[in-house]
């Protein structure tokens, strides 16, 4: 499928500022609702956890008692990535003064809680999911690992994540309480436990926009684009990878696959080319966050592969214009 400047252009356009609006909106909606289990914002307002970044967030403190909570946005539009205006915006709701430890592969510590009020993670899920209800009614839809709140003219549709602060104390600092890396972990009504690292992927891209004169994120947009389009066109690895995954890919990618053009088609086809001259490096990919690995499995690289062969033959830019 042959593309145009003009439409890698406007494939790889941020988000309009009408987005943006809603996209604080929501969190600022959240924030509300949770005020009714007694927390407080002291007036504070809705701030950016980086500049650059869309990751707008607001943290909360307990009125009676030692509970602290921070909302941030987190995925695709905290990233200013996102191509899709119809996607939800992803609020994490994080326990501050409740978290879990690691301390080296495999091996994790108990519960610290700080909290006077003892709070298991499926119990403050269900004071998330009831203070949303109170402010939101029939908008309001629980899900495996997130609360739904359906949006409106106002706000995005928002998927609100309950969850814990998570310390990896591991590469051989562990012992050092103040070294460790913050993350979130995720308890699923179905009983899986997930551990992200939101803040480290917001940080990541930043930095790595940046250094690109900011064709970073203008390419994570196009390699996007085109996976909703492979699936149009009914191409079924397009449905096996992730946009997050897409976006940690192009992340491990030398910088200067980015910055030798001004010219987007040849940008990305060259990107396009290392990908498909270098799947044997996939093995050896980091998440956006630099933390845990893309392609943990062998089926894993086999996705990846099989999507990058097939965008090496969908992707074609009109040499018309050349």
């Amino acid at each position: 499928m042959k593309f145009t400047e003009k439409q890698l252009k406007l494939y790889s356009a941020p988000l309009s500022d009408t987005e943006n609006q809603m996209c604080k909106n929501a969190i600022g909606m959240v924030r509300d609702a949770l005020k009714s289990l007694g927390f407080t914002d002291d007036n504070k307002p809705i701030s950016l956890l980086y500049e650059d970044t869309l990751a707008y967030s607001i943290e909360m403190r307990s009125t009676y008692g030692s509970r602290k909570i921070k909302l941030f946005i987190q995925g695709s539009y905290a990233n200013n990535t996102n191509v899709r205006t119809q996607s939800d915006v992803d609020i994490a709701v994080v326990q501050e003064e409740v978290f879990q430890t690691i301390y080296r592969e495999g091996v994790t510590d108990s519960n610290y809680n700080f909290s006077t009020i003892e709070s298991t993670p499926t119990s403050f899920k269900d004071e998330v999911e009831k203070c949303l209800r109170e402010k939101f009614k029939n908008d309001v839809e629980r899900k495996n690992k997130s609360i739904k709140v359906h949006g409106n003219t106002y706000r995005k549709d928002a998927d609100t994540v309950p969850c814990r602060r998570y310390r990896d104390y591991r590469n051989d600092f562990y012992n050092n309480e103040n070294n460790y890396i913050g993350g979130i972990v995720i308890f699923a009504d179905n009983g899986e436990r997930i551990i992200n690292y939101p803040e480290q992927h917001i940080a990541n891209g930043k930095i790595k926009n940046a250094e690109t004169n900011h064709y970073y994120k203008k390419m994570v947009r196009i390699i996007k684009k085109l996976r909703y389009l492979m699936e149009d066109n009914y191409i079924s690895s397009a449905r096996e990878v992730s946009s997050f995954g897409l976006e940690s890919l192009l992340w491990n990618l030398p910088n200067e696959l980015f910055t030798k053009y001004s010219i987007y088609r040849y940008t990305f086809d060259d990107i396009v080319g290392y990908l498909y001259n270098n799947t044997y490096l996939l093995s050896c990919y980091n998440e956006a966050n630099g933390i845990k690995p893309l392609c943990p499995y062998s089926s894993d690289v086999n996705k990846y592969t099989n999507f990058i062969n097939d965008l090496k033959t969908f992707y074609e830019y009109d040499i018309t214009e050349d």
